[in-house]
């Protein structure tokens, strides 16, 4: 009898023999690839699983040369059924699920085909759940730092090229792959702490072996495995246990709605439709309005779901219950294997809505702080709202189990502005109006706010590099309601244009290279201005990571006045004014109108500064300059 031993998602050679792969079950190391020999290979997903799940059948998939006119049955096991057994329509594939009891130990699974002529076991291992901390979650306390694997820092030169992989380093290209990885990232998290944001959020690192743009990441080529451009599946779960003892929290930024053409699903697809079929490569209309518009034909809006992202990339049918079953397990490994606290979704709302709704309750039953924000972005609150969860397809029977979306609309706004005067509804006036409808979610402070992000022309070069809107855009962002999202590079003044090519908003960080000249993550490398901004992010991170109420404190608005917006944020041990002057004058800000606010106060302590004010009666600030007062009581002074 030939024996398979199980990789996680790893072909398998039929003659290989591999000890030690469960190894110590509080561990599980990651074995290297092993290529498939001409004569065929057999490969499984997922490759392993734990017990104590709440989640407790899995549907693993194999995949073999004529696999599906074998017979399964289980060998020697504990607490181990088999409860199912389905063909695909490729003749190579079997869904086989097991369904494991509360009591079964850790073991490993044997699983056996045979044809009648021979028999080949693969073995499934059950390991035992490490209690390494894991699915913290994101809240409105949390700070998030957006970071582009391949554009941060190169911690090992030596993964730059990998043999038989598509794309190998340019760095003069924009769109080239650069060599930035995990362990570069692991080299500066001591600066990130630093800096003072609370959470990593990391644009896609599992492997993309396409032809062309590889670097990006959102089209997937494996699902259960980290680039190896980047490191190694060790890698990424080293990396997260050094963010978590530093106190910092991971997030993934997950893609269920479509993998890359160069997939190998795509040569053999386990069932006619697991991709969308259309007779002819069709791409989404990107109208997410199509999913909430009462007059909608209902080509658009199928066109818009299940339309392809890209030519090269493809997207899964999630109404096929195997593809569906097949991502929510594979976010359950990934969680599990390696600590992760939360997903950002991308293109959220281009998948199937009903897929989503299990997906995200799936996951927050199996981890019930875990956090999840979906990106959906358009240009209507309404339509924004309508995927967040409880609100309001609960009036339509139907939840979206999703906790927060990114805040598109409060980035145009404060975009808009720092570039436009007030008007009835322009300018800073568009901030106001959009807060103004927080009332159609559940939760506003679930909601991840920012300045911009990696498909975005950067803030700085956005705002024309004036330093004052700069200063206001970052109070903005860390002064408002929800989860503040930063972009690499914010704080040492990066800047990118989208009209000159998606490289340039995204590139490398200088002094994270072996031989750059210049190293802006030190103080020495950066220009005054840059270590300007620097430290006035940094001032205004720790205060706030000091200051419950610019957390999940209230928040009150009061009208825009000539281009000047006042907001407090206050809790029962403090309260803080902001003041945003987006006019081009400089303004006294006469205060009886705040009177509500500001009574049992007569003085402040300007953050950023540090000067004290004793006298609240006329607030100055400058040509589109913020100002943070934390106000003092009376009895204080």
């Amino acid at each position: 009898m030939w024996i398979i031993k199980a990789l996680p998602a790893f072909f398998l050679v039929l003659s290989f023999s591999c000890k030690n792969i469960v190894g110590n079950p509080h561990r599980v190391a990651m074995p290297p690839r092993v290529v498939p020999a001409q004569h065929g290979g057999m490969y499984l997903e997922p490759a392993n699983w734990w017990v104590g799940m709440k989640h407790n059948r899995v549907e693993v998939m194999f995949h073999y040369p004529g696999l599906a006119a074998y017979q399964v049955q289980l060998g020697k096991s504990e607490g181990v059924k088999l409860v199912g057994v389905e063909k695909g329509d490729s003749p190579n594939y079997l869904f086989v699920t097991l369904a494991i009891s509360a009591k079964a130990p850790a073991q490993k699974v044997p699983v056996v085909f045979s044809d009648g002529a021979r028999a080949v076991t693969a073995e499934f291992p059950l390991f035992l759940r490490d209690q390494l901390p894991k699915a913290q979650g994101l809240d409105s306390r949390d700070v998030i730092y957006l970071i582009y694997p391949d554009r941060f820092a190169n911690g090992d030169p030596a993964n730059d090229r990998i043999p038989g992989m598509h794309q190998g380093p340019d760095r003069a290209s924009p769109t080239g792959r650069h060599g930035g990885d995990l362990q570069g990232i692991a080299d500066h998290l001591d600066y990130l702490q630093d800096l003072g944001v609370t959470t990593i959020w990391l644009n896609p690192e599992l492997e993309n072996d396409q032809t062309q743009d590889s670097y990006h990441g959102y089209a997937a080529t494996d699902l259960y495995r980290v680039d190896r451009r980047f490191g190694s599946n060790q890698q990424l779960r080293d990396l997260v246990a050094q963010c978590h003892r530093k106190g910092l929290k991971f997030i993934r930024d997950a893609v269920p709605n479509h993998i890359g053409d160069q997939h190998r699903w795509m040569r053999d697809l386990p069932i006619k439709d697991w991709v969308n079929p259309w007779p002819e490569m069709t791409r989404t209309n990107f109208r997410a309005p199509t999913a909430v518009d009462p007059y909608a034909s209902e080509y658009d809006r199928k066109r818009f779901h299940d339309g392809w992202f890209d030519a090269r990339m493809p997207d899964l049918n999630q109404r096929n219950p195997h593809v569906a079953t097949y991502l929510v397990q594979q976010s359950i490994w990934w969680i599990e294997f390696a600590g992760l606290d939360g997903f950002r979704v991308d293109s959220y709302a281009y998948s199937d809505q009903a897929f989503c709704s299990r997906w995200c309750r799936e996951l927050r039953e199996e981890y019930p702080d875990f956090g999840m924000f979906g990106e959906v972005w358009d240009y209507n609150t309404v339509v924004q709202g309508f995927f967040a969860d409880d609100q309001p397809m609960q009036r339509a029977q139907f939840d979206s189990n999703l906790p927060g979306v990114v805040d598109f609309q409060l980035c145009f706004g404060i975009r808009e502005a720092l570039t436009r005067d007030q008007g009835w509804t322009e300018g800073i006036a568009r901030v106001y109006c959009t807060l103004a409808q927080d009332y159609f979610y559940r939760d506003p402070f679930r909601n991840v706010v920012m300045l911009d992000n990696h498909d975005m022309t950067r803030f700085w070069t956005f705002i024309r590099e004036d330093f004052n809107k700069y200063q206001t855009g970052l109070v903005f962002l860390l002064t408002t309601r929800g989860i503040p999202s930063i972009y690499y590079g914010t704080e040492i003044l990066a800047g990118g244009s989208k009209d000159v090519s998606d490289g340039d908003i995204r590139r490398d960080f200088p002094g994270g290279w072996p031989g750059d000249t210049i190293n802006k993550f030190t103080t020495e490398g950066r220009t005054e201005r840059e270590n300007e901004a620097f430290r006035f992010l940094k001032t205004l991170l720790h205060y706030r990571k000091t200051t419950p109420a610019l957390q999940t404190g209230k928040l009150m608005q009061f009208i825009p006045e000539e281009g000047v917006y006042v907001y407090f944020r206050y809790d029962a041990a403090k309260t803080v004014v902001i003041v945003l002057n987006t006019s081009d004058k400089d303004v006294r800000i006469p205060i009886a109108r705040f009177a509500e606010r500001i009574k049992g106060f007569s003085g402040g302590k300007d953050v950023i500064t540090g000067e004290i004010l004793n006298d609240l009666s006329g607030l100055e600030v400058r040509r589109y300059s913020p100002m943070v007062l934390e106000l003092m009581p009376d009895e204080a002074k």
